[in-house]
C-alpha cells in the first residue's frame, strides 16, 4: 500500500517508516521537521509540510494515491502540555480535525492513529486494559483522547475505519543503529541516563523520589520502537483485510522504575551515572503499566525486544555511534 505517515521524521515515525519499507509498502513522509530529522528517514518520499495546512495535506492526499494513513505528527511532551496548553489542542487537535477532513475529502478509509497511555490517567488497575476509564491527567493526554473520539464519529458519519494505538513508553533504537532517539529538548528517561553516561550531561535528574512505588519513582512500562512500529504494520494489514475499528495497548507488561532503569543503564554501559533527586514533574502518574494482551490475541502481534536491558543495548549502540544525535558537526 502507499501509505502517508504523518510525522515520520521523527523518532517513532522514522521506525515505522523502515517497518513498512521491510515490509513492502511505499511510505510517503510528511513532517515539519520542527523536531525530526531527513536523515532519519531511510525511504520512500519525503515532503516537508505541516500537518494543520489543511490544503496542503489534502493535496499530498490526492496527488500521491495515498491509500492509508499513519498519523504520528504531534506534540507529546507532558510537562510542556501543562504550560502551554494551547499548543497541544492546536497541532494535535486541529491538526487531527485537518487530517480527518482531507481524508473524507480524498476517500482514504483507513487511519491508522498514534494515540498514548497518558489517556488514562492515574490507573485504577495494573496491568491497564483498554477498557479503563480515560480521565487524563494532563492536556497532551486529553488531546489524543479527542481526537480518538474525533475518529469515532468519522467512522459513524463517513465510514472511516481506524485503529488507535495507545503506547506507552518507547525506547531502543532499530538494531543496525542507523536511526534513533534525537530530541531537543531530550526529556526521556533512557536517552537522558545514556547522554549522562556518555559525559554529555553531569547527572540524571530524578523527578520525584516520593512516590507510592517500592523505591519512590515513577514506574512505567517500556517497549522497543521496533516493536512498537511492527504493531503500526500488523494495524494497517488487518484495517486493510476488513478488521474493525479497535483501540490496543502497546507495551510489555512490566513495569520498571526509574532507578531500575539506571541501574539497567550502568550495567549496560559499565559506566557511573551520577543522579539528583528532584521534585516530581506535574501530570506524572505514579505508575503505568499496560495490558498488551488484546492486541496479542487479535492481531498476533508478539514484542520480539522484551528485555529491559536489551532495549537499553539498542539505544546505547545509537548514542555511542551518533553521540550528538544526526547532527554532523
Amino acid at each position: 500500500m502507499r501509505v502517508l505517515v504523518t510525522g515520520g521524521a521523527g523518532y517513532i515515525g522514522s521506525h515505522v517508516v523502515l517497518a513498512l519499507l521491510e515490509a513492502g509498502h511505499e511510505p510517503v513522509t510528511l513532517d515539519n521537521l520542527s523536531k525530526g530529522h531527513e536523515e532519519a528517514v531511510l525511504g520512500g518520499k519525503f515532503i516537508q509540510a505541516d500537518i494543520t495546512d489543511s490544503g496542503t495535506v489534502q493535496q499530498i492526499l490526492d496527488r500521491e494515491g495515498i491509500e492509508a494513513v499513519i498519523h504520528l505528527a504531534a506534540d507529546s511532551l507532558v510537562g510542556e502540555s501543562m504550560i502551554h496548553p494551547g499548543k497541544y489542542f492546536r497541532t494535535n487537535i486541529y491538526g487531527g480535525l485537518t487530517l480527518l477532513e482531507a481524508m473524507r475529502a480524498c476517500g482514504v478509509p483507513y487511519l491508522v492513529f498514534s494515540s498514548t497511555a497518558a489517556v488514562y490517567g492515574e490507573p485504577k488497575e495494573i496491568p491497564i486494559p483498554e477498557d479503563h476509564p480515560a480521565v487524563p491527567t494532563n492536556p497532551y493526554g486529553f488531546s489524543k483522547l479527542t481526537v480518538e473520539q474525533m475518529m469515532a464519529w468519522y467512522e459513524r458519519a463517513h465510514g472511516l475505519r481506524y485503529i488507535s494505538l495507545r503506547y506507552f513508553n518507547a525506547a531502543g533504537s532499530e538494531p543496525e543503529g542507523r536511526i534513533g532517539e534525537d530530541h531537543n529538548p531530550e526529556t526521556h528517561l533512557i536517552p537522558v541516563v545514556l547522554q549522562t553516561a556518555l559525559g554529555l550531561r553531569r547527572e540524571v535528574e530524578l523527578f520525584g523520589t516520593d512516590y507510592p512505588t517500592p523505591d519512590g519513582t515513577c514506574i512505567r512500562d517500556y517497549i522497543h520502537v521496533m516493536d512498537l512500529a511492527e504493531a503500526h504494520v500488523l494495524a494497517l494489514k488487518a484495517l486493510a483485510e476488513g478488521a474493525p475499528s479497535e483501540i490496543y495497548n502497546l507495551g510489555n507488561g512490566q513495569g520498571y522504575s526509574n532507578r531500575e532503569v539506571i541501574e539497567a543503564a550502568r550495567r549496560v554501559t559499565g559506566r557511573e551515572i551520577p543522579v539528583r533527586p528532584a521534585p516530581r514533574r506535574s501530570g506524572d502518574p505514579a505508575v503505568l503499566v499496560a495490558s498488551s494482551a488484546r492486541i496479542q490475541q487479535e492481531l498476533g502481534w508478539r514484542p520480539r525486544y522484551p528485555e529491559l536491558e536489551r532495549i537499553i543495548e539498542t539505544a546505547w549502540r545509537w548514542f555511542l555511534a551518533h553521540p550528538r544525535g544526526f547532527r554532523k558537526d
